[in-house]
C-alpha cells in the first residue's frame, strides 16, 4: 500500500483568495490575533484513492504516533510503505521507532518539494474551495466542512485533485 501523508494548519485568519473594496479604499482584512489552531493530518492511497482523516489540537511526534496507529488499523495486513515530508515530528525518534514497531516502512520526500506530495495538493484545494475567504471562521465548523468536503469525493475525484492521474505525476510507471 503506497500512502502519503502530510497536515494543514487551521486558523482563525483565512487564506484570502479573493478581496474586493472601493476604488481608493483600502479592503479590510481581520487579524483576531487568536493562536487557537486545529491540524488537520491525512493520508492518501495513491493506487485505490483511500483517503484518512484525523484532526487534533496539536502538530508533534505524540499525536503522529496517534496518526500512525490510526493508519496501521485501516490498512491492517497490508504492507505499507508511507512517504513523509521532513518535518520534525515525522524525524522524531519516537516516531521512527513506533513506525519500525507498526511495520510501516517510511520513503522521505526531497526537502522543499511539497510538489512531490499529492496530499498537499489535496490541502490547496480545500483551502480554496471550502476555507478561503471567510473573514472570522469558527474553526471547529471549518474542519467540520472540511471533513465533509474531503469525504463526499470519490476516490477518482480525490486522486484527480491529487495530481495522481496526471500524466505528470512523478510515481506514475510505478502505479
Amino acid at each position: 500500500m503506497i500512502l502519503f501523508e502530510d497536515e494543514v494548519i487551521l486558523t482563525k485568519t483565512p487564506p484570502l483568495r479573493a478581496c474586493w473594496a472601493l476604488e481608493g479604499h483600502q479592503a479590510c482584512v481581520p487579524i483576531t490575533g487568536d493562536r487557537d489552531r486545529r491540524i488537520l493530518y491525512g493520508v492518501l492511497g495513491v493506487k485505490q484513492g483511500s483517503l484518512l482523516l484525523h484532526d487534533s489540537s496539536r502538530w508533534d511526534s505524540e499525536e503522529f504516533g496517534v496518526f500512525l496507529r490510526k493508519i496501521k488499523a485501516k490498512w491492517r495486513g497490508w504492507r505499507i510503505v508511507l512517504f513523509l515530508d521532513r518535518a520534525s515530528q515525522h524525524r522524531a525518534k519516537a516516531s521512527q521507532s513506533l513506525a519500525r514497531e507498526l511495520g510501516i516502512e517510511i520513503r522521505w520526500l526531497p526537502v522543499a518539494c511539497p510538489e512531490l506530495n499529492p496530499v498537499d495538493h489535496l490541502w490547496r484545494h480545500l483551502k480554496g474551495e471550502v476555507l478561503a475567504n471567510e473573514p472570522e471562521p469558527d474553526l471547529d465548523a471549518s474542519l467540520e466542512r472540511c471533513h465533509e468536503y474531503l469525504l463526499s469525493l470519490k476516490p477518482s475525484q480525490l486522486l484527480r485533485k491529487a495530481g495522481v492521474l496526471s500524466g505528470d505525476f512523478w510515481l506514475r510507471r510505478v502505479l
